[in-house]
């Protein structure tokens, strides 16, 4: 909960987190020395957050991470990782992973929220990541597993929390509905709020605040640029929101976004990033980076400072429900 020593640690150091997906090569190659430079170049430029998960590449984001990560002090740095998908063989490989990380497919995830499988899911993780500690623990994707995630995983991770193996534990997903209801129904301390608490994007996070608020749970937020419609400073037209090309109605409404930035002197990226840190629930702000360029832009864009007007600007026009 909100004295829990690893929710306080976020939010003292690691405000703005490194998010591993794109070191799986999500939907692209990333050469391993790329990979590995970004990691590097965040530890340079302080960022001591760093989130992964076995599904990001089939392990192979936790690998690269972990490689990095080994020569850095275990005291140094925030490393969380997720359960509920463990890798196996995969009995008919078809040649690369579709679920749209560009790495052979010669593993599958298997869904497995029981306590035995995030016990297997966390001592696997540490072995990719080479480390002997995790100190968040997040259920991944539990939207169709809410029972056994409830009666597995949750227990499970409360223990080895109480029992100091992990450091804290929480749910992470794209949808706000089912996060609220482990905050009122679980003994969690951290969610991991995807793309649903955004400049563009709030209607449907706000009870999961209230509840989270009224916990003392933290929320690491996450896809604050809604699949990329608000990473630039002008929407363009193939645009993508929510993991799909954005409708119409959404890109009028980013580009209505991008006009008021650039009036008060600022642009939609930097807004977008500073927005959920206005909300006392929000503990730190995740980003995908695959590149030291990636570090280096989302490092410039955590320094901007947005004019004050610009928000009660941004208030008054429409949002995405």
């Amino acid at each position: 909960m909100e004295n829990n020593q690893t929710v306080e640690r976020i939010r003292q150091t690691g405000r703005l987190g490194f998010g591993t997906a794109p070191l799986g090569n999500l939907y692209r190659a990333v050469p391993e020395d790329e990979a590995l430079g970004a990691v590097e170049a965040a530890w340079q430029h302080g960022i001591r957050h760093f989130d992964t998960a076995p599904h990001y590449g089939l392990g192979l984001a936790e690998r690269r991470l972990g490689e990095v990560l080994a020569g850095k002090p275990p005291g140094d740095y925030l490393l969380s990782s997720k359960v509920g998908r463990l890798l196996r063989p995969n009995p008919s490989p078809q040649g690369m992973d579709p679920e749209g990380f560009d790495v052979p497919d010669d593993l599958t995830r298997i869904y497995d929220y029981s306590r035995d499988g995030v016990l297997r899911s966390i001592e696997e993780s540490l072995e990719r990541l080479g480390t002997d500690r995790l100190d968040v623990v997040y259920i991944h994707d539990p939207d169709d597993h809410w029972e056994e995630a409830i009666s597995g995983a949750v227990p499970a991770l409360s223990g080895l929390r109480d029992e100091g193996v992990i450091g804290a534990y929480g749910a992470g997903m794209n949808q706000s509905a089912m996060l609220e209801r482990f905050v009122r129904e679980a003994d969690l301390d951290l969610v991991m709020l995807a793309g649903r608490y955004t400049l563009l994007e709030q209607t449907g996070a706000r009870s999961l605040i209230t509840a989270c608020r009224e916990r003392g749970v933290g929320i690491v937020n996450v896809g604050v640029f809604n699949s990329g419609i608000l990473s630039a400073d002008r929407p363009a037209p193939d645009a993508m929101y929510n993991y799909a090309p954005a409708p119409s109605s959404v890109r009028e409404q980013a580009t209505a976004l991008a006009d008021l930035a650039e009036k008060h002197g600022t642009t939609l990226p930097a807004a977008a990033l500073a927005f959920p840190y206005r909300e006392p629930a929000v503990a730190a702000v995740v980003l995908g980076m695959s590149t030291a360029g990636h570090v280096e832009r989302n490092t410039h864009l955590r320094g901007a400072v947005i004019p004050e007007q610009f928000w009660q600007d941004a208030a008054a026009l429409d949002t995405v429900n």
